[in-house]
């Protein structure tokens, strides 16, 4: 179009310029019918999934060229914003019949299932002034699992693990242990622990000696209500939840206990039933990669019905969720005080590092009040600590990044003791 002063300056009229803007149209419309079809191209996608997030992954697209014309122009790979695209534009130059592979480098900021938008095709003439855009619709989807910080804390817990699976066979009695070996009585050993068959065939008494169960059942309760919404440092508690859970899962699993998972409030958002192997964490993480908080009360009754028709004995039941006064007295007591009568229950919280923070706070006439308010938060979450404590629930409460290996210790430790 600047091209068209040229003629103008010889001859300065109308009809030059319109003729001029006929020929550029002219030209346009041509180059653009010369243009390969963006839509004669097959399309195949191929995403690497799952990833963890953080992580980086490849979606790949395999294009072939089916016009008789050789394609050249500019192929974008849509995603969602949080699957974060690298290079989501390429150039291509295809040869008709041929095939082409190009890369979209995807790092995303959420997890869950992202989806991957259309796929643009812009073609360009031999004239390269003009050519035909298209867009289609091919499906893809990326399974974005939760990062899993805490699995640093994995081997040092497994070493303890093996080091109580390698001691001396403890002798306890009672229920969640079975039976090691006989050995000579001593003083001091519990009397009902004499093998009175084994003694009568000897002329010692012996006693039976136990050792921790190694199928134990162990069900994870993950609240997922409003409460989990709560941001507790870089994120949501939710997400220190799901650490704790994936390394209790990881721990548990290697301990030869049997395993479940649950996420609900209201109704169930994400299950596992309880089974005993080698991927219970790819399965956890798989499952509890599209769960989000939901802006509902949780339903502690209904959970209550969920854990006695999953656990038909005496198992490990452990609560993530919020240490909140109000929930805990109208809804988790009563529940955690009938549970316990029949399972071993933890409850496990995710304490806010920012109140601790506001407690030192002196500045001020303000930072004073601001102190004395988050005091009083922390006593109230402690004396609901007690009261759970006092119906013979163990209560873990650590920081975001704490409450994964504090809650991996407090299982190793019930192993230890024989109370699982």
């Amino acid at each position: 179009m600047a091209l068209g002063a040229v003629p103008l300056i010889f001859a300065p009229s109308i009809t030059t310029a319109l003729f001029w803007v006929l020929a550029i149209c002219v030209l346009a419309g041509l180059d653009a019918l010369l243009a390969a079809s963006p839509r004669a191209v097959g399309i195949s996608r191929q995403v690497h999934t799952p990833v963890r997030l953080s992580q980086t992954t490849r979606c790949e697209l395999t294009l072939t060229n089916l016009n008789a014309r050789r394609l050249r122009g500019t192929v974008r790979d849509a995603w969602q914003p949080t699957a974060n695209p690298r290079t989501e534009r390429h150039r291509v130059d295809i040869p008709s019949d041929e095939s082409r592979r190009v890369t979209t480098q995807l790092t995303p900021q959420r997890r869950g299932d992202l989806y991957a938008d259309r796929i643009t095709i812009r073609t360009i003439g031999p004239l390269r002034i003009a050519g035909r855009q298209a867009s289609i619709a091919v499906p893809g989807k990326l399974r974005v699992l939760p990062e899993f910080k805490a699995r640093r804390h994995l081997p040092s817990k497994l070493t303890l693990l093996r080091e109580m699976d390698g001691a001396a066979a403890v002798q306890v009695r009672g229920q969640g242990t079975e039976f090691d070996s006989l050995r000579e009585y001593v003083p001091g050993d519990d009397v009902r622990s004499i093998d009175w068959r084994a003694t009568a065939r000897r002329s010692e008494v012996v006693v039976r000696t136990w050792r921790p169960e190694r199928d134990r059942r162990v069900l994870i309760v993950v609240d997922s209500s409003r409460t989990s919404a709560a941001r507790v440092g870089d994120g949501a508690r939710l997400d220190a939840s799901l650490e704790a859970a994936l390394l209790l899962g990881a721990l548990t699993s290697r301990a030869g206990d049997r395993v479940g998972l649950v996420a609900v409030d209201r109704k169930v958002r994400a299950q596992v039933p309880l089974n005993l192997g080698n991927n219970t964490l790819s399965t956890f993480a798989d499952v509890l990669a599209p769960v989000y908080p939901q802006l509902v009360e949780v339903d502690w009754p209904y959970i209550a019905g969920l854990v006695t028709q999953q656990l038909s004995q005496r198992s490990l039941v452990v609560l993530l969720t919020a240490l909140d006064p109000a929930a805990v007295q109208s809804g988790l007591l009563p529940v955690a005080t009938r549970l316990s009568r029949d399972h071993q229950v933890v409850v496990a919280s995710v304490a806010d590092p920012e109140l601790e923070e506001l407690r030192q706070k002196r500045g001020d006439a303000q930072d004073i009040f601001v102190a004395s308010a988050a005091e009083r938060v922390q006593l109230e979450r402690a004396a609901m600590g007690r009261m759970l404590s006092q119906v013979g629930v163990e209560v873990v409460e650590a920081g975001p990044e704490d409450l994964a290996p504090k809650l991996a210790d407090t299982y190793l430790a019930l192993k230890a003791a024989g109370r699982l």
